[in-house]
């Protein structure tokens, strides 16, 4: 159910002068906040951007991170069912907020009335657009999965590779590669991969003929593979030459390349464009609810997320934060460059489908998980 103009009355947080961003409508506060997400480069992103200026405003409120969003459906699952959701904000991808959302685990917002305006006055729901894919979510960062190798591990006088399918090509790039174990993102390079037109993917992978398909292709790799869960794995198994190629998020690449100095190349061809963002969960006491309220109001403003893109090349979710991406804030050098976004980065990108995979993932999830133990 949608907020009220009447409860939001009682939960608003309203502009104050003098440095504090929001003064608490009523003292009925929790002081402490268990926020989930990622862990890595992201999370620490998230953490200098406006988890630590949040809590210099608010030096009597806490925050915990639990770095369990990949399993966040599940875990929701389990706490509705236990009657004790001890999470207060989750950081999830846009269809699994979708499921979150249709399964009533996740609460439905007035986004106008719980976030900010942009500066020039424009609401929230405009500023944000098309990006607001669910009733429930509230995006924060536009991402890609894409791929990455060591130029000094191809074979002498192989070409460096201009397509994702070099994933694929055993004979020409030999060894090992590395990609994340779920169906996502291996499902549509495999169809890609196998002549599959970009535009008829979503439809050939809705039929058993089709997801069989992608994973006899994914067979023609699948002894060359070594299957990552955490995000963190494939930029250390490259570093460490286990292996010449993989997957992982674009943020992630971009941390051990410019901030780790590694060695490595970007393969952005068919990168695939995802979401990232906030749910609250359903149910919340008050006072949680309150504090939850107060935090993602300023933890998601125009200059927040700008913020943001100071420590990950991720594309912030607001078209008013976008001009406001400068620099890195440790490095120095030009963001721009390094987004998902970026012209030169975006020739061929792969647009994900949200509502394919928040209505077909549970199944497809363990035809996957399947395979993979055979």
């Amino acid at each position: 159910m949608k907020f009220s103009k009447t409860l939001m009355a009682t939960t608003a947080l309203t502009v104050a002068a003098g440095g504090m961003v929001f003064a608490e409508a009523h003292g009925n506060m929790a002081n402490s906040m268990t926020l989930v997400s990622w862990g890595g480069a992201y999370q620490n992103s998230q953490q200098k951007a406006y988890v630590e200026p949040y809590l210099e405003m608010n030096p009597d409120v806490s925050a915990t991170w639990d770095e369990s969003s990949n399993e966040a459906v599940a875990k929701l699952r389990a706490m509705n069912e236990a009657g004790n959701v001890t999470w207060d904000l989750v950081d999830v991808v846009a269809s699994d907020a979708i499921r979150l959302c249709d399964e009533g685990l996740a609460m439905e917002i007035d986004h106008d009335e719980i976030l900010e305006a942009a500066p020039d006055g424009t609401d929230a729901s405009d500023d944000f657009g098309d990006l607001i894919v669910s009733d429930c979510f509230i995006p924060q960062i536009v991402y890609s999965t894409t791929a990455a190798y060591r130029p000094d591990l191809l074979p002498e006088g192989a070409e460096a590779p201009s397509s994702i399918c070099a994933m694929f090509d055993l004979e020409t790039y030999p060894g090992k590669r590395t990609l994340e174990r779920r169906p996502i993102n291996n499902m549509e390079w495999a169809l890609l991969c196998d002549g599959v037109a970009k535009d008829e993917i979503y439809d050939v992978l809705a039929t058993e003929e089709g997801q069989q398909q992608a994973l006899d292709k994914l067979d023609t790799i699948k002894d060359q593979t070594v299957w990552w869960s955490a995000a963190a794995e494939p930029p250390q198994l490259l570093a460490d030459g286990e292996v010449v190629m993989g997957s992982s998020y674009n943020g992630r690449w971009f941390s051990a390349i410019e901030e780790q100095d590694q060695d490595f190349a970007m393969l952005w061809d068919a990168q695939v464009f995802d979401l990232d963002g906030w749910i609250i969960p359903a149910d919340l006491p008050e006072d949680r609810l309150n504090r939850v309220l107060d935090f993602v109001r300023f933890a998601t403003d125009t200059q927040r997320l700008a913020d943001q893109a100071a420590y990950i090349s991720y594309g912030p979710a607001r078209k008013s934060s976008a001009p406001l991406v400068g620099e890195h804030a440790e490095l120095g050098i030009a963001m721009g460059p390094h987004m998902p976004t970026a012209p030169e980065n975006s020739e061929n990108i792969f647009v994900y489908n949200y509502e394919f995979w928040a209505d077909y993932r549970d199944d497809i999830d363990a035809k996957f998980q399947s395979w993979l133990a055979q």
